[in-house]
């Protein structure tokens, strides 16, 4: 025996004659229109998927907006950054304006010098029922100030003169120099400046026990120190009161015994002085 097979379904037949199919009509062509040349503007068709995805708006995220922005740190090291950029050339600003000025003008501090230094008087006594010492001293020096600019001028307060001995760097004197104006290239003398020490000066014992230690040598050494504040101009540039410290050293000189004054002699007569600008709680 033989297997016969039949097909699930019947194949489609022909309908009077015309095969399936024929019957259905092709699609109408797409409109076309003619332009003045005689050609035709028939528009593309566009083709759409049926699988297209369909387009979602995302939900708003508040994450993703703070990171768009730029961070607190960021901000900070872009602040720093320019600040000290800033100051660098500021500063730079500054050191060629000051190099400038130090090319042209060439500034220098003024010169003091002591040519001379008498001794009048220097008698340290002491009470033998009270134990209590007393300093009675007379010292006369000449002062020499000079200016060595030719565009810079000094005003100078008045000056406090202290004589000291060197060795234990107590105070003999004391006294004064008046203030003045010192032009360009200018020199300034003083003569017979005093800086006394009266006999109502009363010393502790450890202070008087140093001076007689001091007075007892045959030679001692002496140093002058002096100390004002100087207002400086240049052209229309006017600076605010500086502090200056002149300091004089290297004399030695004999106490005198008697009325005759001893004159105290040194290697040299010019003094040197600083001086000292502050800047807030710093000084220079």
């Amino acid at each position: 025996m033989t297997d016969q097979v039949f097909p699930a379904s019947k194949p489609p037949t022909a309908t009077n004659g015309v095969p399936p199919g024929a019957n259905s009509a092709p699609p109408p062509p797409a409109p076309t229109t003619v332009n003045g040349n005689g050609m035709s503007n028939q528009k593309p068709q566009v083709y759409i998927p049926a699988n297209r995805p369909v387009y979602r708006p995302q939900p708003y995220s508040r994450h993703h907006h703070h990171q768009s922005r730029p961070s607190c740190r960021r901000v900070c090291c872009c602040c720093c950054f320019w600040s000290i950029l800033i100051f660098l050339l500021l500063a730079l600003m500054a050191a060629i304006a000051a190099t400038a000025v130090y090319v042209i003008y060439h500034p220098r501090p003024p010169s003091f010098s002591v040519p001379s230094l008498r001794i009048s008087r220097v008698n340290l006594t002491t009470a033998s029922d009270t134990s209590v010492s007393h300093l009675s001293s007379f010292f006369n020096f000449t002062l020499l100030s000079e200016n060595p600019n030719q565009h810079l001028t000094f005003s100078y307060h008045p000056f406090a003169v202290t004589v000291k001995s060197v060795k234990s760097g107590e105070t003999l004197a004391n006294g004064t120099v008046p203030g003045f104006f010192s032009d360009n290239k200018n020199k300034t003398t003083f003569r017979g400046v005093i800086a006394t020490s009266t006999s109502a000066r009363e010393l502790d014992p450890e202070e008087a026990r140093h001076l007689k230690s001091d007075l007892t040598r045959a030679r001692v050494g002496l140093e002058i120190e002096m100390r004002t504040k100087v207002k400086m101009q240049m052209g229309k540039v006017k600076s605010e009161g500086v502090e200056i410290k002149v300091t004089c050293r290297g004399y030695e000189g004999t106490v005198p015994r008697g009325k005759t004054p001893t004159v105290a002699t040194s290697k040299q007569s010019k003094c040197k002085s600083d001086l000292s600008v502050k800047v807030w709680k710093w000084s220079f």
